[in-house]
């Protein structure tokens, strides 16, 4: 469980992961040095994953997303998740309870190239029985702040 300092920090990050250790620590009351140290126990314990850029694909023509239902014969269960981790359309993929076996988000440059992906690359992943396809029209909500979660489910 993070304490408030840690809290602070993973804020901090959250909105701007370039921000100096100085600026850091000074945004959350600690020196350099101590700041540092609790961002490399944060990321050696697994809590900061990583720091990446925020594309927004439709800025580089990705005009297209959609989320997937996927049911598959479980008996190639791992094969199919291989497959999904190495397909360089797929976003996001988690497993599922409910009628379907897995949700995929996807993106796609147009509905030709959905239209492809659908019928000749997701369809013959390894052990893929069924799909149903539901388009995003448009985002309301695309990211949260996690310390904020965190927070919030503290008060609970």
């Amino acid at each position: 469980m993070l304490d408030t300092l840690d809290r602070r920090i993973v804020a901090a990050l959250e909105r701007d992961a370039r921000v100096s250790f100085g600026d850091l620590a000074e945004e959350v009351g600690l020196s350099k040095t101590p700041c540092w140290k609790r961002v490399k126990a944060l990321e050696d314990a697994g809590v900061i994953r990583g720091y990446s850029t925020r594309i927004d694909p439709a800025a580089i023509g990705f005009d297209i997303e959609a989320f997937i239902q996927v049911s598959i014969d479980f008996e190639v269960s791992d094969a199919f998740e291989a497959a999904v981790k190495k397909h360089p359309l797929i976003r996001r993929c988690y497993a599922t309870t409910g009628e379907a076996d897995y949700l995929l988000q996807i993106v796609t440059v147009d509905m030709r190239a959905l239209d492809r992906m659908l019928r000749v690359e997701l369809s013959r992943l390894p052990g893929v029985r069924r799909t149903v396809t539901s388009m995003a029209m448009r985002e309301i909500k695309g990211d949260i702040s996690f310390a904020d979660a965190a927070a919030h489910a503290l008060r609970g």
